[in-house]
Parts: structure tokens; C-alpha cells; sequence
């Protein structure tokens, strides 16, 4: 059956790594027909992690698109990784989810990535749903989980519709408070009962009454008839959290268990809770999109223009580049040609497919707010927006954080350098929260993703999928030195071993300056003693010394060089005599005047809970950093720290301040000024080197 807009539900599984969502997929899979069995993460047989790397650490490293059937109803749904290095693949989920379901463990509670992705969703409005998941396992605790969401996520709007029935291992259904029904199960079938067990028949219908009187303030007749003394209907009780739920001011709390001994529990009235209160995507905010510099709202109408979203792409070892696209509204029909708003380019989709996991299963059209894919356009990338001829609409693309963690690359054999360099090209391509540059200055390649893991992990993907090996080198600090003090030197040249000699003289006065300032070249020759068309030769000879190295190797900066005098021979003199002359002029300079290094200083601005604080504080001062302000944080609880800290001291810093937070702390670090450093710390540097 082709999907329908209005009965599409796209839902994406979000939360911290461990909480279950990969098997929260397989029970949905199963119990909507289309696995015979579930697969288990431990034996890499699940449907939504197909990648060699996800089999071997046995975590979810990337989305993954996993449609299904349920009843008249389409339901996109999509796994995302809970680890925190690969955010990336969650925001590209966000992108195109119109609903979320953050899957938290009964046991272990708020995690601090379940924290981070709720602060995210708030801001951006997204609707959400929770479900309280492993309540089967032992030490599971309702009230206490509960509890925690509503002091870490929202103190409103958090609104339990079941209860469960038994607790830990004899957990075994739920209570319905919408309908005060109570499903349970035995061996994965449910059985609907409207008879409450003893031990929760007055919890339940406390529970029930407080539902109702939140959810009624959805609807103004329903909480006007309910005033009044009448009660909603389940079915009027259904279309208010359906509201409340749409507009994001209500959060269901739903129960269950992915997967225990006897089967999944409640994980149908999850997906009936998907798709009778969650939203459709004609029901969400429309998309918003720029139009010949104008901001122009795109409505999820499958009669409109066709516009597309590229949220992700993958290389597929048999099929080449998957292109996986939301659709905004109109209808996409294979053979279609779209413009890619980014390159202009047409792009005829030949290659329509839906997947599910690692399958592909060919397609005629996609509709507005539906999921798809097309294979082989290697144009595309993600966060580009695919629109019809005559519609140059460009939905922004993806919003990616500025990765902060950093190691140097190189290939094991000199003789891989250009095979390495096409390998980064095709995962920076599948993954474009990672950045790779090439430093000038120390000659190093830099791969920069969001942490150690994801690094680690697009470092195994090179070396499967491409036969490269790749050594992991320590990171080298672009350190620079100029001159301590003004010395007025000479520089000479004089070269003869028979026929034409060189010979150059120069009198240059150097003078350190200001930190950014740069170099400058002064001209203050009086009468000829340089020849004019020899003054650049001076020049560039001391730039070449200064690119070269001061007497620590390092690149010189900020510096005044100013030509005085000279002296030059009719014949001796050329413009080699006298680049060499200028760079023996400033290395008689470092000798008269000393050198002092510059480190670079970042700027580190971390958030962090309010109890990290002194931690936080004292790990910057022995990182010889200086804090320079703290304010509130962006998130309840949080505090955000400023301060200058040495390039050098922030190698391992995004997973050091992770585990100083228990993982719930991020910052950013931006490069800020060079300066000088003490002869101690040059001395030290001098004795790694």
C-alpha cells in the first residue's frame, strides 16, 4: 500500500547509548510483520546496524531507516546512535523526524545524552514522546525514573499514559490511562482486559484524573464541558494529547520492554501511541526555505512543487552512493529531474528505492512527507535540497557543531599518501560532521571530528573498506618565535671561487612588534648603495628565513625589517647575493637580540553542570589556562566557563572534560592570539623535541 501524507509518521529513536532503542526497533520490526524474528545487537543480526564496525563494538555508529506498516498508517522509523561523538548522524535525524521518542533506561535513569538531546529538541520545538524502557530488569524503577525526567527535562507537560503491571522480572503489562484498560502479556500476545489488577486499581484511577485534568487544557469545549463535571471520552482524551503533542507542550510516558525472555512488552501500544497521537508531517511546523534571498514556507502538500532534503548519504558497496532524501511536499517520481539548489546542476533520479536497513526496495514515487533514497548521484551530499525546475527554493543544510577533538594521520607507506587522501574524501562525504585540512606549518594532515570514538571509527572504515593502513601520529602544535629586542645588523655574502663571484652587503634594523601584526618591509636606502632592482631580492631573502625558522625552528612572525645600507659590486652582484645577504642580516638579528616562542591560545568557552564547576576551574589552571568569566549555562543547572588556554593543553580535551561531567559537559575552542612563553616551558619543549 502507498503511503499517504497524512498517515505518514516519521519518528526517530533518540537517547543515550545503552538505553535499547536498536532493540526498541526490532520489537516495533516484529510486531509489525516484518521480521519473522529479532535480531540481537551482540551477534550484529539486528536490522539497523549493518556496518562491520557497529557488528565488532556493538553500538549503533550511525542512522539507520527502518519503515514499517502499521495498520492504515506508514511509520519512517529511525535508530540513531546514542554515543555523543557521532551527533552528526542525530542531527540529520532531527532534520527530518516529526516526531521523537527518547528511549530511556528504567534503571539506569537520565543519562546525559538523553539531557543534551532533550535541551536540543526543546529548543527547536520538535515534538516528543518518552518511553521508560528495560522495565523487566531488575532494580527498574517507575517513580524514580520518573521522577528525574521531570526535574532534568521539563518540570510541565511530562505526562505518564500507562503504568506498568508487576515490577522487574515480573513485570508484564501496563495500564492504559487513557482508556483505563490493562494489556498483558504472555509469550509476545497481548490480551486487552477493562479489569484493573488490585495492587494499581487506585493508583491507576488517580493517575487517570490527573491526565485528564492536564490534557482537557488542550481543547477549550473539552475543558469547559469537563468544568462542568463532564467526562472526555478516551477518544476526546486521544485528540487532545494528540494536540498537546503536535504543539509540543505535552510528553507522554509510555512504558515497556524491548526485549526480555517472554518477548517484547507494550511495544504495540507504542506504535499505536505513534500513530494515532504522534503527528503527521502535514501537522508539523512547514519547512522553511530561501528563495531568491527571501524566506519563503514550504507546506508539506504532495500536490505542490517537489522539493526534496538530502539529510544523508552512504557508500553502499553494491549499489555505490545512496542519497536519502525526505520529501517536503509534492511528489517525487522516478526519472524525475530536480535541481540541486547548491550546484545548480540537473539531476535526472532514475534510482528510486525505500530502505530498511541494508535493503533496498525499488520505488515508483515518493510522496510529501515520506522517506526515500536515490542511488548512484554522486553530486549530491547531505543538507542539499533537491527542487522542480522553476522552484529555486534551498532548505538550510544541515547544522553541524564544530568538531573539537583532533589527531594527526598519515599513511603507513609514503606510497598509500594519494590513496589515503580519496579515502578521506569518500568518508568526509558519508560523514560531514568530520573536517580533514592539511597544516602548512607543521606538515601534518589533521582528521577533527567530535571525539576519540568517531575518529577511531572512521579510521577502521579506511582501513576496510580501502586495504590502507594508517599510523596515528602525535599532533604537532603550530609554535611560532620572533625577536626579544630591535638589533640594527649587518648581513654579508661574498662568494669567490674563480669567474663570477657573489657579493652583498645589507644593514637592517629589525624590531619586534605587536602579537598578529605580521612582517614589514621597510625601504630607508639613501643613494643607491642597493641597487633598486636588488631591494626585493633582501626581501624575499628574509621571508624565506623567517618561513625556515629562528633558532627553535619555528616560524618567525611579527617582525619590522628596515634596509639601511648596503654595499654592492658591479659585477658580484645579484639577486641571489642579496637574498642571502638578508637572511644572514636575520640571523645576526636572533644572535644580538634572542628569540622568545609564541604558543597559540585558544579561546575555550564549557558548559558544564553547575556542580562541575570547581572541577572544571581547577583542570583549566593546570592546564595553565585563565579563566576570564563564567555565566549561566544554556541549560537549567548549567554554568558556561570562559577562558584563555594553550592550543598545546587542549589535545585531549573533549574527552577529559566529558569524563569530568560524567559525559553531560561540552565547549568549543576557537584560536584566539599567539603568546610568548616562559624559558622554562621553552627549555621543556626543547627537551620533547
Amino acid at each position: 500500500m502507498e503511503p499517504v501524507t497524512d498517515r505518514i509518521r516519521n519518528v526517530a529513536l533518540v537517547g543515550h547509548a545503552g538505553n535499547g532503542k536498536t532493540m526498541l526497533a526490532e520489537a516495533l520490526l516484529l510486531r509489525a510483520g516484518v521480521l519473522g524474528r529479532m535480531g540481537s545487537v551482540e551477534t550484529g543480526t539486528t536490522a539497523s546496524d549493518t556496518d562491520e564496525e557497529e557488528h565488532q563494538r556493538g553500538q549503533s555508529l550511525s542512522l539507520s531507516v527502518l519503515p514499517f506498516p502499521w495498520g492504515e498508517h506508514h511509520v519512517n522509523l529511525i535508530d540513531t546512535p546514542g554515543y555523543a561523538d557521532f551527533a552528526g548522524e542525530v542531527e540529520a535525524a532531527l532534520r527530518v523526524a516529526d516526531l521523537l521518542v527518547f528511549v530511556i533506561d528504567a534503571v539506569a535513569g537520565v543519562q546525559s545524552e538523553d539531557e543534551r538531546l532533550w535541551g536540543v529538541a526543546s529548543d527547536r520545538g520538535i515534538p516528543r514522546m518518552i518511553f521508560l524502557n528495560k522495565m523487566d530488569r531488575d532494580r527498574a524503577d517507575y517513580d524514580r525514573v520518573l521522577g528525574e525526567i521531570r526535574e532534568r527535562f521539563s518540570p510541565t507537560g511530562i505526562e505518564p499514559v500507562e503504568l506498568p503491571v508487576g515490577e522487574a522480572a515480573d513485570f508484564h503489562g501496563i495500564a492504559d490511562l487513557v482508556t483505563e484498560h490493562v494489556w498483558l502479556y504472555e509469550s509476545g500476545r497481548a490480551e486487552e482486559r477493562d479489569e484493573l489488577p488490585e495492587d494499581i486499581a487506585a493508583r491507576e484511577h488517580l493517575d487517570h484524573e490527573h491526565l485528564v485534568e492536564d490534557v482537557v487544557e488542550q481543547d477549550d469545549s473539552l475543558l469547559e464541558r469537563y468544568l462542568e463535571g463532564e467526562q472526555p471520552t478516551a477518544e476526546e482524551l486521544e485528540r487532545a494529547l494528540h494536540e498537546g503533542v503536535d504543539r509540543a507542550v505535552v510528553f507522554p510516558v509510555l512504558v515497556g520492554s524491548a526485549g526480555g525472555p517472554d518477548g517484547p512488552v507494550a511495544v504495540d501500544r507504542l506504535a499505536e501511541f505513534i500513530c494515532h497521537v504522534g503527528p503527521s508531517p502535514a501537522e508539523v511546523p512547514p519547512a522553511v526555505a530561501e528563495a531568491a534571498g527571501d524566506l519563503v514556507e514550504v507546506p508539506c502538500d504532495p500536490d505542490g512543487p517537489a522539493v526534496a532534503f538530502v539529510f544523508k548519504t552512504v557508500t553502499d558497496p553494491y549499489v555505490g552512493q545512496l542519497s536519502m532524501f525526505k520529501v517536503l511536499s509534492g511528489t517525487v517520481a522516478v526519472d524525475d529531474v530536480l535541481i540541486d539548489a547548491r550546484t545548480g546542476e540537473k539531476l535526472r533520479l532514475h534510482g528510486l528505492v525505500r530502505v530498511r536497513g541494508a535493503e533496498h526496495e525499488p520505488q515508483t514515487r515518493v510522496v510529501a512527507g515520506d522517506l526515500g533514497a536515490v542511488t548512484k548521484l554522486t553530486g549530491l551530499a547531505a543538507g542539499d535540497t533537491l527542487a522542480a525546475d522553476g522552484f529555486p527554493v534551498r532548505v538550510p543544510p544541515l547544522e553541524l557543531a564544530e568538531p573539537v577533538h583532533a589527531v594527526a594521520i598519515a599513511a603507513a607507506s609514503q606510497a598509500d599518501e594519494d590513496k589515503l587522501a580519496m579515502a578521506l574524501q569518500k568518508v568526509l562525504h558519508d560523514d560531514p560532521s568530520l573536517r580533514v585540512l592539511h597544516d602548512e606549518e607543521t606538515g601534518q594532515t589533521v582528521l577533527r571530528g567530535a571525539g576519540e570514538t568517531q575518529l577511531q571509527v572512521t579510521l577502521e572504515r579506511i582501513t576496510r573498506r580501502h586495504g590502507l593502513e594508517v599510523e596515528v601520529r602525535p599532533l604537532a602544535v603550530a609554535y611560532r618565535e620572533t625577536l626579544v629586542a630591535p638589533a640594527e645588523v649587518e648581513g654579508r655574502h661574498k662568494k669567490q671561487s674563480g669567474g663570477r663571484g657573489q657579493f652583498g652587503v645589507v644593514q637592517v634594523r629589525f624590531e619586534p612588534l605587536e602579537r598578529g601584526a605580521g612582517f614589514e618591509f621597510v625601504d630607508a636606502v639613501v643613494g643607491g648603495a642597493v641597487p633598486r632592482n636588488l631591494i626585493p631580492a633582501v626581501e624575499k631573502g628574509i621571508v624565506e628565513s623567517m618561513q625556515r625558522g629562528g633558532p627553535h625552528g619555528y616560524r618567525v612572525v611579527d617582525v619590522r625589517a628596515t634596509l639601511l645600507d648596503g654595499k654592492h659590486h658591479a659585477v658580484d652582484s645579484d639577486e641571489a647575493s642579496f637574498k642571502m645577504a638578508g637572511s644572514l642580516a636575520l640571523r645576526a638579528a636572533f644572535e644580538q637580540a634572542g628569540s622568545t616562542v609564541l604558543e597559540p591560545i585558544s579561546v575555550v568557552e564549557v558548559a558544564v553542570p553547575t556542580e562541575a564547576q570547581g572541577d572544571v576551574i581547577g583542570d583549566i589552571n593546570a592546564r595553565r589556562g585563565q579563566v576570564t568569566g563564567t555565566e549561566a549555562g544554556p541549560g537549567a543547572g548549567e554554568v558556561t566557563i570562559h577562558a584563555l588556554v594553550p592550543t598545546a593543553e587542549l589535545t585531549s580535551y573533549a574527552t577529559d572534560v566529558r569524563s569530568m561531567t560524567h559525559g553531560r559537559g561540552h565547549f568549543r575552542a576557537t584560536f584566539e592570539r599567539y603568546e610568548a612563553m616562559s624559558e622554562q616551558l621553552v627549555e621543556r619543549l626543547a627537551d620533547r623535541s
